[in-house]
């Protein structure tokens, strides 16, 4: 007989103090700036096909 599973909680906890194995990187702000940079490329590629259409 299957199981089914219909619902799943998942917790967890951030400390942003602890160490982590991630590259820190070096600019203050520049990896917020990375991220942004990148959705708003992927925005205007969802865009550019959106208007191909």
């Amino acid at each position: 007989m299957p199981i089914e599973i219909k619902e799943l909680q998942i917790k967890i906890n951030v400390n942003e103090t602890e160490q982590t194995n991630a590259s820190p990187n070096k600019q203050a702000g520049g990896k917020m700036d990375t991220i942004v940079k990148t959705c708003v490329e992927e925005i205007m590629r969802i865009e550019e096909r959106k208007n191909e259409r």
